[in-house]
């Protein structure tokens, strides 16, 4: 049985469609991506899946319990990493953790028995009496992290945990993720990174305007939607070149800014005119998830 199954889940806010028919299952011990632009549906989704809103139509079982009518109970089961860090600033960390566990009606001693785990896990041991303001962004984003495993957790939903920190704090984050994974638990994660959705997705799903318009693997969507190399050309005479060149020689170009997108089965042609060419630079490459998201979303800003 899936951990989290979803079944056409619509959900309107007023006379705007938010979600219209999304399906998704997440097997035990993978991590699924919901990737999309802003406005996709993404957070409404997990929201659903939480049993915080009510959905207009479709049917939502998380750890077995259908939801919202047994919300509170497979919550219970569920362990949160929101997308904006909720620390209370008045406790201490070891605080936090304490009071967060009394919200799942655990009892004080089973909390501090946790605590030392939970610290060494996240790389804050020796900071449990620190005041939330002398951590840094990356340390408290692991303390959140750590916070959503008290009630040690089968499930866990991540909102975009990486935002906002640095590439050495990313790393670790992901790291700490893997090690999740590995002792079973199952990941739900939102991120705007798709290089953290191709690490750690085992499969996906890309959403646009409440839909779900694709799902698989990060592997899979690269070679059902993409060419598999791609060449990026910029600098002077761009255009000029895209014209006389890729446009005839690759198999899709998409021209944007000053950039050129040229994605080609067989990248040589085009490899071979940009030799003449010394005013251009270019980046030859694999084609990758981000490649496809471009790609089935488009380019164009979301606010």
């Amino acid at each position: 049985m899936a951990v989290l199954a979803v079944e056409g889940l619509h959900k309107s806010y007023g006379a705007t469609p938010v979600l219209r028919g999304v399906s998704f299952a997440i097997e035990r011990g993978e991590c699924y991506g919901l990737l999309g632009p802003n406005g996709a549906g993404k957070t409404t989704t997990l929201r659903l899946c939480l049993g915080l809103s009510q959905p207009d139509a479709g049917t939502l079982q998380l750890c077995g319990l259908p939801v919202p009518a047994m919300a509170r109970q497979a919550r219970t089961r569920v362990g949160v990493v929101p997308q904006m860090d909720n620390l209370d600033p008045d406790f201490t960390v070891e605080e936090n953790l304490r009071v967060y566990g009394r919200y799942f009606g655990l009892q004080d001693r089973v909390v501090r028995a946790r605590i030392p785990q939970l610290l060494d896990f996240a790389g804050l041991t020796g900071r449990a009496g620190a005041r939330i303001q002398e951590l840094s962004g990356g340390m408290k984003r692991r303390l959140t992290l750590a916070r959503s495993l008290v009630n040690d957790p089968e499930v866990i939903f991540m909102d975009e945990p990486t935002t906002g920190l640095d590439p050495q704090a990313r790393h670790l984050i992901w790291e700490r993720m893997k090690t999740l994974l590995a002792e079973g638990r199952t990941i739900l994660l939102t991120t705007h990174f798709m290089e953290e959705a191709e690490r750690l997705c085992s499969r996906l799903a890309i959403m646009d305007t409440g839909r779900v318009i694709a799902e698989g693997s990060p592997r899979q969507l690269v070679a059902q939607h993409i060419e598999p190399q791609v060449v990026e050309v910029y600098g002077d005479g761009v255009e000029n070149w895209t014209r006389a060149n890729a446009l005839q020689l690759a198999d899709r170009v998409e021209l944007a800014g000053e950039t050129a997108f040229c994605y080609a089965n067989d990248p040589a042609p085009l490899l071979a005119t940009l030799e003449a060419e010394p005013a251009l630079r270019y980046l030859h490459r694999h084609a990758n998830l981000e490649d496809v998201f471009l790609k089935l979303t488009g380019r164009d800003l979301r606010e």
